[in-house]
């Protein structure tokens, strides 16, 4: 007769099952909050546009809706302190207006480091959502700056990392075309062009000629106001660039909104 044994391996295949059942739990809830703290990420990109939208309008400005992005994770830890690693901000199809002229800017990109806002606020969309630090780039489109110039026929563009201008002019009765580049810098808050090196072919060669020109130049060396920007970000730098003029600009404890 044979002698039967215990079945030692039942005890283990149980106690495997229950930890793959344990561990898919996991993962399971663990699915589930990431799709709640998405979730509340979302309700709070929308909320935070919706502001955004608000100071715009307020600048005397147009955009196209606000895409707004917070950063960090886990979203949910970020609400509880009230405190935000990043919140970026893309604004396009933005237009400003400097002494009654339209300037478009495609697109400004804004990031806000270490934001400050209550529950309270994101919920009711009352009072201050604060940024420790914001940095924007924006591009002015050269036909808006152009404009600005006021002179008929003149282009702009980039030449070599340099701004580029091209333009009709008269001299003394002859019709020619000026070729030349600019310093571009930041002067107050203003866009400085200093045009120093414009040429014409054809240019007769006489004293008078080359005074016509050069007060062309001085003509259109000119400081050019910027739009308002949103987020009191100040201008610190320009680059010519195959787009547009870029504009870099940064603040510090700026107000993302104004409490209501």
């Amino acid at each position: 007769m044979a002698e039967a044994y215990p079945a030692e391996g039942r005890p283990r295949r149980r106690g495997r099952k229950v930890l793959i059942g344990f561990v898919v739990l996991l993962l399971v809830l663990g699915g589930l909050l990431v799709v709640a703290d998405r979730v509340a990420a979302g309700v709070a990109e929308r909320a935070i546009a919706d502001q955004v939208r608000q100071e715009v309008a307020k600048q005397d400005a147009q955009s196209a809706a606000p895409q707004v992005e917070v950063g960090g994770f886990p979203f949910l830890n970020q609400v509880l302190a009230g405190k935000y690693e990043r919140i970026s901000i893309q604004l396009t199809d933005v237009q400003g207006n400097v002494q009654g002229d339209a300037v478009s800017v495609p697109r400004l990109d804004v990031d806000a480091r270490n934001v400050t806002a209550s529950l309270d606020t994101l919920r009711s969309g009352q009072g201050d959502v604060v940024a420790e630090s914001v940095v924007g780039r924006g591009t002015v489109t050269y036909d808006s700056l152009a404009k600005l110039l006021d002179r008929p026929g003149l282009t702009l563009g980039e030449r070599d990392g340099k701004l580029a201008v091209t333009a009709p002019v008269d001299i003394l009765g002859v019709k020619l075309t000026v070729n030349g580049t600019a310093d571009v810098t930041v002067v107050d808050g203003k866009v400085a062009l200093r045009f120093n090196d414009l040429t014409a072919e054809g240019l007769p060669n006489v004293p008078l000629a080359r005074s016509l020109l050069a007060n062309y130049a001085k003509g259109i060396s000119i400081d050019v106001p910027l739009p308002e920007l949103p987020f009191q970000l100040n201008v610190r730098k320009v680059q010519p660039t195959p787009e547009g003029l870029t504009v870099d600009a940064d603040a510090k404890n700026v107000p993302i909104n104004s409490a209501r």
